[in-house]
């Protein structure tokens, strides 16, 4: 089993960080997961001291950080810093009848460092 942190939402569509599971099966000495399908995927870098607005991931996207430092902000103060080597799991978002408040929905995002943030966004079919 293979745990990934996650940004998702409560039942009140407020963001919030959790674990997604991923059993694992042994194939010819690897240790795999099943197929998780996606759509396509981007490469992203963001300059040192990158701060986004507070937003919603919407689509469920795999992020997996290949260099610098990425902290991912909750309104409620709390953080995550992800670095080399790690990933996670965006899939934050909002029904269509629910419009973003800006005082209660989403996260932030801030590169933090010197280092330029190298990430691989994958977008994913659905989790």
């Amino acid at each position: 089993m293979i745990s990934i942190p996650t940004i998702s939402v409560n039942e009140d569509f407020v963001t919030v960080f959790s674990e997604e599971a991923f059993p694992q099966h042994v194939r010819g000495g690897m240790n795999l997961t099943e197929r998780i399908d996606a759509q396509n995927l981007r490469i992203r870098t963001s300059k040192s001291g990158y701060e986004s607005d507070w937003h919603v991931a919407g689509d469920p996207t795999l992020i997996l950080v290949q260099s610098g430092t990425l902290r991912i902000t909750l309104r409620n103060g709390e953080h995550k810093d992800f670095s080399a080597g790690s990933m996670f799991i965006a899939k934050d978002y909002l029904p269509k009848h629910i419009l973003f408040d800006t005082e209660k929905h989403g996260h932030s995002a801030k590169v933090l460092g010197n280092e330029t943030l190298l990430a691989v966004h994958i977008k994913l079919e659905q989790i």
